[in-house]
């Protein structure tokens, strides 16, 4: 089975990493949310991809230049239609809360940029906390990253994300001891052979961010474990008609 993680929710949607769009992609039966976080000024977690709060808040400024107080007091839907004025940028903490309502809903958990192990503790604290785990990947393209999270949550899994295939990739993902790889889309084409070679080193693999059916499609007989998207409504459904269609042939 090929699971749907809905990228930053169900972002065509709704405006991406907010609770209504992580909502209504388990509404439109993705098995997982993708989401980013980054830190705030004093310390806290929150759930936003750009380093900058202004491509989709009303506000001005680097996340890490303002309190969590001063990033949730920020419009983050208005920019996506008037229909969501009020948004807010979730917390971590939020999401997690999300969770543990919804219990078929599974997180694919981005930490963005360089995190020491200190700074990445109340993220892997918190699923422990809310005992999450099973249920909990955390990737980064940041190798450090990566490194961070396996020193301070052992148990925790882990995916590294690639932009690119380097001569040694699956030699650091042995490494880091991740579980799954998850490409971008156009490595698949570029690399044919690219993802039964990652299964053949043990590892899943989870493409990002394919749109379109003719992406699925390849993606698919590729043999990819997952396939983050914008559209898991419109994946969930190609995916049903493509299973009815097989049985009836």
């Amino acid at each position: 089975m090929t699971v749907v993680i809905g990228h930053r929710g169900n972002s065509s949607v709704a405006p991406q990493n907010t609770i209504v769009a992580f909502e209504a992609a388990w509404r439109a039966g993705a098995h997982g949310i993708e989401i980013d976080v980054q830190l705030t000024a004093d310390g806290e977690v929150v759930v936003i991809h750009d380093d900058t709060v202004d491509a989709t808040t009303d506000g001005s400024g680097e996340v890490r230049a303002m309190t969590v107080a001063e990033v949730r007091d920020l419009d983050a839907g208005s920019w996506f239609s008037p229909t969501f004025a009020g948004e807010r940028v979730p917390t971590f903490d939020e999401v997690l809360d999300l969770l543990l309502t919804r219990p078929d809903l599974d997180l694919l958990l981005e930490v963005k940029g360089e995190w020491t192990v200190e700074q990445v503790r109340p993220l892997t604290q918190a699923v422990d906390s809310a005992g999450l785990g099973s249920r909990v990947i955390a990737q980064s393209f940041w190798p450090g990253t990566v490194a961070a999270l396996q020193e301070a949550a052992p148990a925790l899994r882990r995916g590294l994300l690639v932009a690119a295939v380097h001569d040694d990739l699956i030699g650091l993902c042995r490494t880091l001891d991740v579980v799954t790889c998850n490409p971008h889309g156009q490595l698949l084409l570029d690399h044919p052979g690219l993802v039964d070679e990652l299964h053949a080193a043990g590892l899943a693999v989870m493409v990002w961010t394919l749109d379109e059916p003719e992406q699925w499609a390849a993606a698919t007989q590729a043999g990819v474990d997952a396939i983050i998207t914008d559209r898991p409504d419109r994946l969930v459904g190609w995916l049903a008609g493509r299973s009815v269609g097989a049985m009836v042939a």
